[in-house]
């Protein structure tokens, strides 16, 4: 059972892999949270589709305003029956790929429109009558209770696919008089007791005990739910099994590594390397990598959207996050430039990197630029130059609220000697100033080298605030400007542990991408190496709190610390 209040990347993967797996799953959709659209192969993967009366007419209308002089429902034109309405509009949702519709109508019930059956064989089912001296309290969360019940009910396989809408429609009932979404939430005794009292003894009792057991939900991004699947999300070339020595506690983040880095050691290639579309088939070769972040615009000069994304479903991966190069001629500055019309069309490049990433199926725009910044002491006005920075974001958090921006700092390079934003502190203190939920930080950790952080106590800082949205991990020798991009933790290995230590701890969601510069090594077993040691790390960060870790901090005992590390790594 899937919902939409997830990037719409993470399922794609799930109904991918799930078929794949076993193509006797069964799949729901829940299209509740999000009124973003629907793409059609993903309707044809679901066997179900759950909607809502309001919400099956606006995945209907988003699908025909897609295509031009298309007018075979227009608002107004609501003939017949609301039972023949709702048959109607999916029927058209079928055209565009859906199978099964089962539309909730609330008080009034719920239909089943069957996949390419016409109206013939169409469940008509009322809805279940409240428990006894019970009334309406709050209706939230009704029809969560309503398609879980329905996915237990149809899971089970001895109901008929009515009994399975009686039983679902029985949840729902008992969920509105109590208050609160989770709350609400009845036992499996309670649904079974209404459910015979409503519609009578019609079915085998099924196992006791399904509804209570805790569920997880996938819950924000590219996080897996805990005690989820144990096996890796390998894409391209990659194997499907984890190579660690055991499986209680793998990594759940996907893997993305720096496209531009295909283009070093094209002689170990199997295939010519000639342009973005032949770095990205290269990174289909890289074991247990899952996703590519793209460079806005500088990947997308000889190819469109589409066939970007085409592109990663050929290799079965999937985009990450669209990421901002701001062109040369904002040498003088992107969002801080000195002409205003320059400063618009920087602005208006990343509202268009939003638009790619929504068409790529991604949901974060990371922002970096080359040039906001300054070389020499009263170059700049610096409380201008923050002004228009909080401006800039909040337009485009504004314009595009179902996108994560994310602002990834600097404090120095050949470009801009000063960045305006130089440190984690300076950055967190931006976001807060632009007060959008959508608003956020990537840490890249050889920027925290140069800054003179510690990488882990950035992570942690940004991490409470919950703002901390994308992380970018690497190493290097920390000398004075200088950016190595080494492979995670071959310098600093105690350091790259309290890295994935802090981002377990602070409930990182985002994916794990390497910003590395392989140069003279091979880019494809450099980034197999970086994802095979987050793995290793992750799994040691794992045990350092049973170890003591807890009782050493408290003590601020660096001895006892420095043996744990040693021990875990």
């Amino acid at each position: 059972l899937l919902q939409r209040e997830i990037p719409e990347f993470v399922n794609e993967i799930i109904l991918r892999e799930a078929k794949k797996y076993n193509k006797d799953i069964i799949i729901l959709q829940d299209v509740g949270g999000d009124d973003r659209p629907i793409k059609s192969t993903t309707l044809q993967y679901c066997d179900y589709v759950i909607p809502n009366q309001s919400e099956l007419k606006r995945l209907v209308h988003s699908f025909l305003q897609q295509e031009e002089g298309e007018n075979t429902v227009q608002d107004g034109d609501d003939d017949g029956t609301e039972e023949e309405q709702v048959i109607k509009y999916a029927n058209i949702l079928q055209k565009y790929g859906a199978n099964n519709v089962l539309v909730t109508l609330g008080s009034k019930g719920s239909i089943l429109v069957p996949a390419a059956n016409g109206d013939k064989d169409v469940i008509y089912q009322k809805a279940c009558a409240l428990p006894p001296n019970t009334s309406i309290v709050d209706e939230t969360g009704a029809g969560d209770c309503y398609r879980a019940a329905f996915a237990v009910a149809l899971s089970e396989k001895n109901k008929t696919l009515r009994e399975c809408m009686k039983f679902a429609s029985a949840a729902g009932a008992l969920a509105v008089t109590k208050e609160g979404a989770v709350p609400s939430v009845p036992s499996r005794a309670e649904v079974e007791e209404l459910y015979g009292a409503e519609f009578g003894d019609e079915s085998v009792v099924v196992e006791e005990g399904i509804m209570d057991e805790e569920v997880h939900v996938l819950d924000g991004s590219t996080m897996i739910a805990e005690d989820s699947v144990a096996t890796s999300l390998a894409r391209g070339g990659g194997s499907t099994t984890v190579d660690d020595d055991d499986d209680d506690d793998v990594c759940p983040l996907l893997f993305g590594s720096r496209l531009n880095s295909m283009k070093d050691r094209p002689d170990l290639s199997s295939s010519p390397i000639h342009d973005v579309r032949d770095w990205v088939k290269r990174q289909g070769t890289i074991n247990g990598l899952n996703c590519v972040d793209f460079n806005y615009p500088q990947h997308f000069h000889s190819w469109t959207n589409e066939e970007a994304k085409q592109a990663l479903d050929d290799e079965n991966l999937v985009a990450g996050a669209v990421c901002l190069r701001y062109p040369s001629k904002f040498a003088r500055g992107a969002m801080i430039h000195p002409d205003p019309a320059m400063r618009r069309e920087a602005i208006e490049i990343t509202k268009e990197a939003a638009r790619t990433a929504r068409e790529l199926g991604c949901d974060e725009v990371v922002v970096w630029s080359a040039y906001d910044g300054y070389d020499y002491p009263f170059q700049v006005n610096y409380d201008e130059k923050w002004d228009q920075i909080v401006d800039a974001f909040r337009e485009c958090c504004d314009a595009f609220p179902d996108i994560k921006f994310s602002l990834e700092f600097k404090p120095t390079d050949e470009n801009t000697r000063f960045f305006t934003v130089p440190s984690t502190g300076a950055a967190l203190l931006l976001v807060k100033e632009i007060d959008r939920p959508n608003m956020g930080l990537t840490l890249d950790v050889g920027h925290m080298l140069m800054a003179g952080e510690n990488p882990g106590q950035s992570i942690a800082m940004v991490g409470r605030e919950k703002k901390l949205f994308g992380v970018q991990l690497n190493d290097g020798y920390t000398r004075l400007a200088a950016e190595d991009g080494m492979m995670f933790g071959s310098i600093h290995p105690s350091m790259a542990l309290e890295v994935i230590y802090q981002l377990r701890k602070t409930g990182y969601k985002g994916h794990f991408y390497f910003d590395t510069f392989p140069q003279r090594t091979d880019p494809v077993k450099e980034a197999e190496y970086n994802i095979q040691r987050v793995k290793k790390f992750w799994k040691a960060a794992g045990k350092l709190d049973e170890m003591g870790l807890q009782e050493v901090m408290d003590n601020h005992d660096a001895l006892a610390a420095l043996d744990i590390t040693n021990k875990v790594i």
